[in-house]
C-alpha cells in the first residue's frame, strides 16, 4: 500500500502488558504479551466482557487480572476464556523469557533496559503489519511508564523504517482497570507464566491454563509457528528468531 493513503487504512489497537521483566525482581521467568483488535471492534468487545461480569454477579468495572482468579470466579474467568476463542477478531501473543539469570548482558554490551525494548521489539514485530495503522496500549506500571513508551514507540517505529509514522501511532500508556482488553493481556500472560514456571498449586488456576491449552491445542511452553494468529507463543532463547 502507498503510505501516501496509510492514513486511510483500518487501524489495529494493540494492548501490552509484562510481567516479572525488572531484572533483580527475584523472578526466573520474564514475559511480554499483547491483545490485539481491529479498533472499530473494540467497543463491542468491551460491552461484551463488561456484559460477562455482570452476568455472574460482578461490577461492570471488575477488573480481570490472573492474581484474582480464584474458585469462586473460576465460571466468569472461563467464560471471558472461551468469549477470546470465539471472537474472531481478538488475538494473543506472548514472548516468554525462560530463566533471566542465564542472561548474558556483558556478553551482548547492552543493558537490561536495553534487552527488555529488544524483546518488545521482537513480542511486537509479528503484529505489526504495514497495511495497517497501529495505536499500542501500555498499562501504566510505575512512575518510568512515560520514558518507556517513548522510547518504544521509536524503537518500533525505526524497525519498521516509519520515520513519519504512518504505520506506528505514538504508544500511549493507560490504565488497565479502565480497558478490558488490557486486563485481558494480563490475564492470558499471567496463564502462560504460570504454566512456564510449573506451578499447579491453584485448582482454579490450573483448570484455567487447561483451558487454554484446549481451546488453543498448543501446551504454552513450546513456541507456535511465528504466524500463529489466536494465540502466538515465543519462547526466546539467545539467538533465537520470532
Amino acid at each position: 500500500m502507498n503510505r501516501a493513503n496509510i492514513s486511510e487504512s483500518p487501524i489495529i489497537n494493540i494492548y501490552c502488558d509484562e510481567s516479572c521483566h525488572l531484572e533483580n525482581d527475584g523472578e526466573s521467568v520474564m514475559l511480554l504479551g499483547a491483545v490485539w483488535c481491529p479498533k472499530e471492534k473494540t467497543h463491542e468487545t468491551f460491552e461484551h466482557v463488561r456484559g460477562l461480569k455482570q452476568k455472574h454477579g460482578l461490577k461492570r468495572d471488575f477488573e480481570i487480572k490472573w492474581t484474582k482468579v480464584s474458585n469462586g470466579q473460576l465460571a466468569f474467568y472461563e467464560d471471558v476464556v472461551n468469549y477470546f476463542f470465539e471472537n474472531e477478531n481478538l488475538h494473543f501473543r506472548c514472548l516468554v523469557i525462560p530463566d533471566k539469570s542465564l542472561l548474558n548482558h556483558e556478553k551482548y554490551q547492552q543493558t537490561h533496559d536495553e534487552f527488555y525494548y529488544k524483546m518488545y521489539f521482537n513480542m511486537l514485530k509479528v503484529i505489526i503489519d504495514p497495511k495497517y495503522r497501529h495505536r499500542t496500549y501500555l498499562d501504566i506500571k510505575d512512575t518510568h511508564s512515560a520514558t518507556k513508551v517513548v522510547k518504544l514507540g521509536q524503537v518500533l517505529a525505526n524497525s519498521h523504517h516509519d520515520f513519519e509514522r504512518c504505520i506506528i501511532d505514538p504508544v500511549q500508556i493507560v490504565r488497565s482497570h479502565e480497558i478490558e482488553l488490557l486486563q485481558l493481556a494480563d490475564l492470558l500472560i499471567g496463564a502462560v507464566g504460570y504454566c512456564n514456571r510449573g506451578f499447579t498449586a491453584s485448582h482454579a488456576k490450573k483448570r484455567l491454563v487447561e483451558l487454554i491449552k484446549h481451546r488453543s491445542g498448543y501446551s504454552l511452553v513450546k513456541s507456535t509457528l511465528p504466524r500463529e494468529e489466536k494465540v502466538n507463543i515465543f519462547v526466546w532463547s539467545p539467538g533465537g528468531v520470532a
